[in-house]
Formats: structure tokens, C-alpha cells, sequence
């Protein structure tokens, strides 16, 4: 029974490929897990986490490419339609997207965050575990799922993006960003009308590399928050061993995090990290081992 099961799978696989070469698409699954220990402030306790990404594209016969991409989670991630009404209408894509592009630029709705969300970017990040996720992180105004996103980029390292929330949202967005080997810069506007009351976001961000560390700093000046906000990393590997340490200051925390990553190769690594979160004073931690597939 397990050779005629191989055997039939082998064939359907086959099939399969034979398909998607006839029609120029292509699907592609990868995955990552971790497993380990975080400490909360409180408790110390055991963690781990499965997810698996699947990635398809195609060539239409006049050069245009399109694809989607979806992430599956032990914990239903992708409930696009959760609470929606009407039901099954796609208002509530969660974690995935759609995208057509060709030399006009890249047209892609579903999960986007906006413009700013994908050229300002975030400083560099500690730890493997949702306990330290976030903690570096200066947020964005973002945008209602399902969104719009255009971007388009040019030869000379310039890329303009401009992004909206759902339709009758008032979601506005807009950024660019220039790029080099050695550094980055980027500046991005939101607006967000929708409950009738003005909120807009002004961020920046730029990198640079110096010999084995890049450092990465972004600023944020938000209209519904008193004070502006900053961050800054530095990361590199030394020894075969990456750090990565960093800071930010903004309306209700000031963290500081250090953390380091050995690649033991084939995709494992072991990761850890740890952050002092000024809101609360508390300290926070992860050990453990990442995993990519």
C-alpha cells in the first residue's frame, strides 16, 4: 500500500508540473517553526509556532506577471472573511494578497499595510518569540483589509509607492524611497479621516552600512500624539555570530533590546533576545531555535 501510495503522488506531483509549465504559473511553499522558552516579566514559559507560506505566480502571453501569496497558521491565520458582512466577501483578507505588475509598476490588494508600512520599514528587531515582537517597532497609521497598493520602481534606485484603505475608508497613503549598496532613504505620509477626526503620520527612515554593521534609524511625528517619536539599530555578525542591538522613544515607552543569532546552517538557528520595556519597567526574554523550510 505505500508504494502504490508513493507512486500515485509521484505521478499527481508530476501532472502537476507538467500544468503549471503549460500555462507559465508556478506554486511555492515554504515554512518556518520555532521552538523555546520566552519570560514575560513574570513567568518563564515553553513556546513554539508553525507556519507555512505559499507563493504562486504567472506570466500572462503579453509579459504581464501576476501571483498571490497566503500564510497558513496553526491558529487559522487566514480567516479572511471572520465577521464579515456580507460573509465571503474578501473585506477582511487576512495575511495574503494579490498582485498584477508589469513595466507600468506592481498593483497589489489584499493584507498591505501601505506605503509607508513597505518603504519606511522598521529598525532591526531582537528575539524569535511574539513576547519581544513589536518591541522595536514605531507603528504606522496602515490601512482597512482589503487594500490597495501601487508601487513602482526605476533603474536608478528610486521607488515611489502610494496605498488606500477599503473603499469609503479615507485611508490615504503615500512614500519613496531611494536605495544604494551601501544606504537608504526613505520618507512616507498617511492620512486617515475615517471616524472624522484628521490623523496624519509623517515617518522617516535611512540605513547605512560600515564595514560588517548596518545602522538603521526612522522618525515618526504623528498629529494624534503629543511627543514625535525615534529608533535606532545596529546589527552585524561577528565571529559568525549576528547582534543586533536597539532603541526606541515614543509616546508610552522608551525599550532598549539587545539580542544575538548563530546560524547553525540547513535553516536552523539559535535565537535569542532580551528587552527592557520603560512603560513598565519590566524585563523580557527569549531562547530558543528558529527553523526556515
Amino acid at each position: 500500500m505505500k508504494k502504490i501510495l508513493i507512486a500515485t503522488t509521484a505521478l499527481v506531483m508530476t501532472a502537476g508540473v507538467a500544468s503549471a509549465e503549460s500555462h507559465s504559473t508556478a506554486i511555492a511553499l515554504s515554512g518556518s517553526a520555532r521552538m523555546g522558552v520566552v519570560y514575560d516579566g513574570t513567568d518563564a514559559l515553553f513556546s513554539s509556532r508553525v507556519r507555512v507560506s505559499a507563493a504562486m505566480s504567472g506570466t500572462t502571453d503579453g509579459g504581464l506577471s501576476f501571483g498571490a501569496s497566503m500564510r497558513f497558521d496553526q491558529t487559522g491565520g487566514n480567516d479572511s472573511d471572520a465577521g464579515a458582512v456580507p460573509a465571503e466577501n474578501g473585506f477582511n483578507n487576512g495575511d495574503s494578497t494579490v498582485y498584477l505588475s508589469g513595466e507600468f509598476g506592481k498593483i497589489t490588494m489584499g493584507d498591505v499595510g501601505g506605503a509607508a508600512d513597505a518603504l519606511v520599514g522598521q529598525v532591526d528587531g531582537v528575539g524569535y518569540e511574539g513576547t519581544l515582537d513589536g518591541l522595536h517597532e514605531i507603528g504606522f497609521i496602515g490601512t482597512t483589509k482589503t487594500a490597495f497598493y501601487y508601487e513602482k520602481s526605476t533603474a536608478g534606485g528610486l521607488t515611489f509607492g502610494i496605498g488606500a484603505g477599503q473603499v469609503g475608508s479615507d485611508e490615504l497613503n503615500v512614500a519613496v524611497k531611494y536605495a544604494t549598496d551601501k544606504f537608504t532613504v526613505a520618507l512616507g505620509y498617511e492620512d486617515d479621516s475615517t471616524t472624522g477626526v484628521a490623523h496624519n503620520r509623517i515617518s522617516a527612515s535611512g540605513s547605512v552600512t560600515l564595514g560588517a554593521a548596518t545602522v538603521k534609524a526612522k522618525y515618526s511625528s504623528d498629529s494624534a500624539i503629543t511627543d514625535d517619536a525615534f529608533a535606532v539599530s545596529v546589527s552585524g555578525t561577528f565571529g559568525g555570530v549576528g547582534v543586533t542591538a536597539f532603541y526606541t522613544d515614543f509616546a508610552t515607552s522608551q525599550n532598549i533590546g539587545l539580542g544575538a543569532k548563530y546560524d547553525l546552517g540547513g535553516g536552523a538557528s539559535i535565537v535569542g533576545g532580551v528587552v527592557n520595556v520603560g512603560a513598565t519597567d519590566d524585563t523580557v526574554a527569549d531562547l530558543g531555535l528558529s527553523f526556515s523550510f
